[in-house]
């Protein structure tokens, strides 16, 4: 039956309930169901709808209010008779030989938030959708493989996607057409044909002409099928293809503006990555100058949060100014690291601080009360894109001193018509000398001033409407960051990321896991949902990572012990992961990711952990493994080299002789840090680490770290052992003999 309104407070009989348009009054056992949910939800609920009641609670209330992802929650008032997605849906479908319209999107998706105020909270949209659809809603972020095969499917008939995303299906879940947000009527936005036509039109061709609806959608399904069937090559890749990425990177990067491509400008850290190593290996100037440049203006550009840190999801303008201002866990981790890295290889701090702030945003921000990461920001305050986040001169003077607000102003090009709507997004185009100078400020008392203007623009913008935090906990996303803040914490030597990391994985390991295996998501006090094959190599990864940060070799165990579940349950033999496990939901296809966009595709980060576990314990089915998957992956990366830059950076590391180093302490492992310290101010991605105490530690380890077996502390001192295929240089004790032992680099090989 099809859903109804409901008032908080009400009787539940049917009597006393709303209908929602264009549906029939459901049966009791629901309609009570839903009373309950929504009461359980208490006096300080706020329901996120424009259909209120004259005491405020919602008109109308479907069956998402029963469910625990954001995304859905937010639609649990839409006048939409909406369904979670599962068989109760495609049941009713079937029955009713109705076409099921499926949305997925996520809970801080600018244009998700449009298409739900425009169509979904519209009355006579939401009438002809619930008489003549099954509608499903979907959240993207909880279930990325149905997003992966619908999203492929509306690449497939509309040539690209993006969310929300708006398929049509049939009953048996086959899509026959798609696209992504539509304006809700005829001549909005300057569309020739809006959603509610679309709907009638496509609704009249799914009852009238049957014969063309399932040609259309077995044309689909065949071709998501034909895209999965490449067979493995013979070898893994050359270093060919490492050069071909190279070539097509500079081919389309932008001088001008960093990054590459015009508007809009998405960062994608794995490129610069990827760069970073090839200049590493060639010693190319070009590919270390990108990166430079890129990274230098995102930080200078209104992408970046000037004022509390973190990078917004991407610029709408080709120079960076302009963004859609949510806020994404995987971008800021990733960036993190893409400045870390930068850093590493050039030794310029204000590539450092850049990181520092981004992992500042995210402990005060971002983080959870149990030490995990939430997953995201909104876009929106208030009710309006960017609210939150731009200034007009008068609100900066009225917060700041004269002195600070003249810099402020300066710097941060502030204007009186402004960048957005009137008002200013935060950039600084020019360096703070030269604005220092042209306004007659002694460079020293510029930086007091400037850190003055900071933290006062910032106390003034947290008493204003903030964004909706995403609180949700990802295991995939949370990896990610894991693996920022360990790495942060040897690279910047800062044991507070250490902690922050530390937290965060013992969470996942003791709330996120059910009978050995992951958890997607944490919300609202409970694990649930099956984890994929970005949440076990994500976190295998950060684990690899803290382990590395740490000598804590418990956390090695886990990862192994992640690894042994993946293996188990998602390896493919041709070679490479599938994204859901063996015992999952069977969906139209089974992917197998292999492109690395905003986030890292899992089967590249799964196959650089194959290689880092046969570096640490010798055993050459990971090897093996990962060798499968380059095999596998081999055709696509060498039709499009910059499909996978995170996969390719995996093989650089397979066609380098990686640097397994051993630091052996004769007491506490905090004797290893002038070794660490040299460590961290160098560039070597391409390596292992073990720091392992003389002694009965270390015989304990070489169970599982054979190479540290019969490593001694010679001579009372700590001594680094830098070897390459288990072949050893000369130990020593002494720091700056390590540093040439760790700089030497093998040359790509064409």
């Amino acid at each position: 039956m099809a859903l109804v309104g409901l008032r908080v407070g009400e009787d539940a009989s049917p009597a006393c309930v709303q209908n929602l348009p264009g549906a029939e009054v459901r049966v009791a056992a629901l309609q009570a169901r839903l009373q309950a949910a929504l009461q359980a939800k208490g006096s300080a609920y706020r329901p996120r709808t424009r259909h209120l009641n004259a005491d405020g609670t919602p008109a109308y209330t479907n069956r998402l209010i029963l469910e625990d992802s954001p995304y859905l929650l937010q639609h649990a008032h839409n006048p939409v008779d909406w369904y979670p997605w599962g068989e109760e849906a495609f049941t009713r479908a079937r029955q009713e030989h109705k076409p099921i319209l499926l949305s997925v999107g996520y809970s801080t998706c600018h244009w998700c938030h449009v298409m739900e105020e425009e169509s979904f909270e519209d009355d006579e949209i939401a009438a002809y959708i619930n008489e003549h659809y099954i509608a499903i809603k979907v959240d993207r972020e909880r279930r990325p493989d149905i997003d992966a095969v619908y999203m492929g499917a509306v690449q497939a008939i509309a040539g690209s996607g993006g969310w929300p995303m708006t398929v049509w299906l049939t009953p048996d879940r086959r899509p026959f057409y798609g696209g992504t947000y539509f304006p809700p009527r005829d001549g909005d936005r300057g569309v020739r044909i809006g959603f509610l036509t679309l709907l009638a039109r496509l609704q009249d061709i799914y009852r009238q002409q049957p014969d063309r609806v399932a040609a259309a959608a077995a044309d689909t399904v065949a071709r998501l099928g034909r895209d999965r069937t490449v067979a493995p090559a013979d070898q893994i890749p050359s270093a060919a293809v490492l050069r071909a990425a190279f070539t097509h990177l500079r081919a389309g990067f932008d001088a001008a503006n960093g990054g590459f491509g015009g508007a809009p400008k998405f960062p994608r850290p794995v490129q610069l990555e990827l760069l970073l190593r090839y200049h590493r290996r060639t010693g190319d100037a070009d590919a270390l100058e990108m990166v430079q440049r890129t990274l230098a203006a995102m930080a200078s550009g209104g992408v970046y949060d000037q004022v509390g840190g973190g990078f917004h999801r991407y610029a709408t303008d080709v120079g960076w100014l302009v963004p859609h201002f949510e806020k994404m866990l995987y971008d800021n981790a990733l960036l993190a690291v893409a400045y870390l890295e930068a850093y590493q290889a050039t030794g310029r701090p204000e590539l450092a601080r850049i990181a520092r702030e981004i992992l500042t945003y995210i402990q005060r921000d971002m983080t959870a009360p149990g030490g995990a990461f939430y997953s995201a920001s909104d876009a929106d305050s208030d009710g309006v894109e960017g609210k939150f986040f731009v200034w007009t001169p008068a609100e900066i003077d009225a917060v700041l001193s004269p002195e600070a607000a003249r810099l402020a102003i300066a710097y941060y090009a502030v204007t009186a018509p402004g960048s957005f709507d009137g008002a200013n997004i935060l950039h600084t185009p020019r360096p703070l000398a030269l604005v220092t100078q042209d306004l007659g400020i002694d460079p020293a008392e510029a930086d007091r001033l400037l850190a003055s203007a900071r933290a006062g623009l910032y106390a003034a913008r947290k008493q204003r409407v903030a964004p909706h935090t995403d609180e949700k906990i990802l295991v995939a996303w949370n990896g990610l960051m894991i693996s920022a803040f360990a790495r942060a914490a040897r690279a910047l030597g800062d044991d507070t990321y250490l902690q922050s990391a530390s937290r965060a994985a013992q969470f996942i390991l003791t709330r996120m896991i059910h009978d050995g295996r992951l958890q997607r998501s944490f919300f609202a006090g409970r694990a649930s949902g099956s984890g994929y094959l970005d949440d076990y190599a994500f976190l295998v990864a950060a684990l690899l990572d803290l382990y590395e940060a740490t000598s804590d070799s418990t956390w090695l165990t886990s990862a192994r012990a992640l690894q042994d579940v993946l293996d188990q349950h998602f390896w493919d033999e041709r070679g490479g992961y599938f994204l859901t496990a063996d015992d999952d939901e069977a969906l139209l296809v089974r992917e197998k990711p292999a492109y690395d966009g905003a986030e890292p595709a899992g089967n590249s980060v799964a196959a650089l952990n194959l290689l880092r576990f046969y570096e640490l314990t010798g055993d050459e089915r990971y090897r093996t493994r990962a060798d499968q998957a380059f095999r596998a992956f081999s055709a696509a990366v060498t039709t499009d080299p910059t499909s996978a830059p995170r996969l390719l950076a995996a093989l650089d590391f397979r066609l380098d002789r990686p640097k397994q180093i051993v630091i052996v302490t004769p007491g506490d492992i905090s004797d290893a840090a002038p070794f660490l310290a040299v460590l961290a101010a160098r560039f070597v991605p391409n390596r292992t680490v073990t720091v392992v105490q003389d002694g009965p530690a270390r015989d304990e380890l070489a169970k599982t770290v054979p190479l540290v077996a019969e490593k001694i502390a010679q001579g009372g001192k700590t001594t680094a052992y830098v070897c390459e295929q288990r072949v050893c240089a000369l130990p020593t004790t002494d720091p700056e003999t390590f540093a040439r032992q760790i700089e030497r680099t093998a040359p790509l090989n064409w």
